[in-house]
């Protein structure tokens, strides 16, 4: 039970404002439970806050202002508050951006009613325009969505206006709907799909796990596994329970044929969180959950902090893909912050992928996770063959890429009309883009990055900052004109030599910066799993889950790429990424071939892609990282001083190497400050420092301390990302 303030009793609200902890306000008339969320008046302001705890007393309680009102919500449970206090410490997240993470639905403050909403009707237009096909065709695009006017015209690129002509003429109609409106229940007890005996053996001891009790649980499985009908046994079990389950995936692409397979388990959808969906549907999410009526969820990473009443399940599907860690805002891995958020619920945890991180393989080779195995494929599928192509032994012509072995392939597989996929880590038409007379390479105005050619957009894009601009005529540094070529290959450019080499082939290119929606990539990847397309051409977007029944063949065109650079999760990245990629041939009843192209075939990770055996690959990489003193056998802070004085940032960068003492003194070591791989990004100078501690050391708070004793100017901003991900 929730502590009570009776009415005029000082008490501390946090707020999302940037202050620097909690202010003392006085309760109500009537008196407010601990976590209640509250209007506060802040100055001239009213802002939205979370009751907190008692008063800190250090301001005279009578001239304390009182809670402006309670909001009609229910009140932040114990558990969130202490995992917004738990995460943001161990992030080094100031505590009100923490709270601005777990308040992130529209419309809280506002009071429930019923509201107009949208939806397809069976009326005819007088007259058909293109902005009134644009309406109809995001309602036909999720019949069974609803909208608010201004949400359809703004997904439509039109006028509220056009929107409620079309209304006016039962185009499409309106109905009176409650803000809010619940969920329908899910069936649990609806049959899912057979599964294999070693399915049900996997299903059975994932609900065994379902004691009340905190744990975590691996379920690594090949692709094509099942592992999704596994775990969603345990998601039934959950929710049979009386408890609420909560399913992250790493892509909104994933998301049309998770949630029909969601659908097809319980008869219903369930509650969704992510930027796909409507801001009404996001409060709709936020508010169910908070009352326990979602009982399940499928999100994105953030929905993780969402506020749920009993959460007694996390499953992190794909739990080693790298989208779940935030590189901007507030630094966290949603992987990591589902356990400890499980450990506060009493929940269970579920990893699952294919090729998991290897944080998760060493934990539960340790006995800290519990592993469950599914190592063949459901029914008939196996596994594909995966062969080498050794490009030192090839003849290509210049500017070519597709080896004339792997040509042969795909020419057999068009003759047999199946898919092949032609898989290259590169967006766009180029990488480099230089002038053939003096050498200039076009680089982007606001940072240390070449520009990339984007051809079918015709602009050149900086992938770090989004800037773009047209390609000049004449070179800005020898004045001649049309002298730039471009260098390298993107997927527009093996689209190009594709098209060339197979005329009567239909291309498809997958790539998230060339679809102009989250459904217009969906109604894509749909169309290509329907057989739309003979040969697919995408970026690592394609290695994320997909099922393309028709593909027998894919062709990795530079397997040697990810191993490049110093990034000490390299070997893991690319062993990762190449096995998910050649996962997503033959996964239906004819066998799949993954042909890998590299100059490298006797490099320890090609051998350990082509051979299979996946343990050994991860005992070796565990024996290295080991060796090296790096995660997981050392703990990592990646500091990045940035700004748009680079002598103030260099300067800055240096005192704090220099007055490092905290971390000394606690045995870690400091390398730096060396400028940021790239080392100007949006017109702010960068300078990085990487701090490496023993596994157990206490890192965060000395971190605190260090960084406390040096005055960092108002310009400079000093970024401390725990446990990173990236070295850029």
């Amino acid at each position: 039970m929730e502590a009570f303030f009776p009415g005029g009793t000082p008490l501390s609200v946090l707020t999302t404002q940037p202050l620097d902890g909690p202010l003392d306000y006085l309760a109500p008339d009537g008196g407010v439970v601990l976590g209640a969320l509250v209007m506060v008046p802040l100055g001239p302001r009213r802002v939205i806050g979370v009751v907190w705890g008692d008063a800190a007393g250090d301001y005279p309680s009578d001239k304390l202002r009182p809670i402006a009102r309670m909001l009609d919500v229910p009140p932040m449970r114990r558990e969130m508050r202490s995992f917004l206090v738990r995460a943001g410490a161990y992030t080094l997240t100031p505590l009100y951006q923490m709270l601005r993470m777990a308040l992130r639905a529209p419309g809280l403050s506002e009071t429930p009613a019923d509201r107009i909403v949208y939806l397809r009707g069976h009326g005819e237009a007088d007259r058909m325009t293109a902005a009134r096909e644009r309406v109809l065709d995001v309602l036909d695009a999720a019949p069974n969505t609803v909208y608010l006017a201004k949400e359809l015209a703004d997904l439509a690129g039109v006028s509220p206006s056009v929107v409620k002509g079309l209304a006016s003429q039962g185009v499409v109609a309106t109905r009176t709907a409650p803000r809010d409106a619940p969920y329908p229940e899910l069936d649990t007890d609806r049959p899912g799909k057979p599964l294999s005996e070693a399915q049900k053996a996997a299903a059975t001891e994932l609900i065994a796990t379902q004691t009340g009790a905190f744990s975590t649980t691996l379920l690594w499985g090949v692709t094509g596994s099942g592992k999704t009908e596994v775990y969603m046994e345990a998601v039934a079990a959950c929710i049979r329970a009386g408890r609420q389950a909560l399913v992250l995936i790493p892509e909104i692409a994933l998301t049309v044929d998770f949630l029909a397979r969601v659908e097809a388990r319980f008869g219903v959808r369930p509650a969704e969180w992510h930027y796909g969906v409507t801001m009404t549907e996001r409060r709709r999410c936020w508010k169910q959950v908070a009352e326990g009526q979602a009982k399940l969820v499928v999100g994105a990473r953030s929905a993780l902090y969402l506020p749920f009443r009993d959460l007694g399940l996390i499953v992190v599907d794909e739990e080693h893909d790298g989208s779940y860690k935030q590189d901007d805002g507030v630094l966290y891995s949603a992987r990591d912050m589902s356990v400890l958020r499980a450990s506060l619920a009493k929940a269970q945890v579920i990893l699952a992928s294919a090729t998991p991180a290897l944080e998760s393989w060493v934990n539960a080779e340790n006995g800290k996770y519990n592993r469950v195995v599914l190592s063949d494929r459901f029914g008939d599928a196996r596994l594909p063959e995966m062969r080498a192509i050794d490009l030192r032994e090839e003849v290509l012509p210049a500017n070519t890429w597709i080896s004339p072995t792997l040509s042969a392939e795909i020419d057999r597989r068009l003759s047999n009309g199946e898919q092949s996929l032609l898989f290259l880590n590169r967006r766009g038409y180029a990488p480099i883009t230089v002038c053939r007379v003096c050498g200039f390479q076009i680089g982007c105005d606001h940072c240390d990055a070449r520009m990339v050619e984007h051809r079918f957009r015709g602009e050149l894009v900086c992938h770090q900052c989004g800037e773009t601009k047209a390609k000049p005529k004449t070179c800005p540094s020898c004045g001649i004109e049309d002298r730039f070529a471009a260098v390298g290959p993107g997927i527009e450019r093996l689209a190009e030599e594709a098209k060339a080499r197979f005329p009567s082939a239909r291309l498809s290119l997958l790539s998230s910066d060339m679809m102009l929606s989250g459904q217009a990539l969906r109604d894509h990847i749909a169309g290509i799993a329907s057989g739309e397309a003979d040969i697919i051409i995408g970026t690592q977007l394609v290695a994320k889950g997909h099922n393309f029944p028709l593909l027998t063949c894919v062709g990795v065109i530079d397997a040697d790429l990810g191993l490049q650079g110093g990034d000490l999760r390299a070997a893991e990245k690319t062993f990762q990424l190449i096995r998910q990629v050649a996962g997503r041939a033959g996964r239906s009843d004819k066998q799949g071939v993954a042909f890998i192209q590299t100059h490298q075939p006797e490099h320890p990770v090609i051998k350990a892609i082509l051979s299979g055996d996946e343990e050994a690959f991860w005992a070796a990489e565990v024996a290295e990282r080991k060796r090296a003193q790096v995660p997981p056998f050392a703990r990592l802070a990646g500091v990045v001083i940035s700004g748009q004085n680079e002598a103030q940032v260099r300067a800055t960068a240096a005192e704090l190497a220099r007055r490092a003492e905290p971390l000394w003194s606690m045995g870690a070591e400091v390398f730096g400050p060396a400028p940021a791989p790239i080392a100007r990004i949006r017109g702010r100078h960068r300078m990085r420092i990487l701090v490496r501690a023993s596994k157990d050391s206490r890192l965060q708070s000395a971190l605190l301390t260090w960084r406390a004793s040096v005055k960092i100017p108002n310009q400079v901003r000093v970024s401390i990302d725990i446990d990173p991900q990236s070295f850029y």
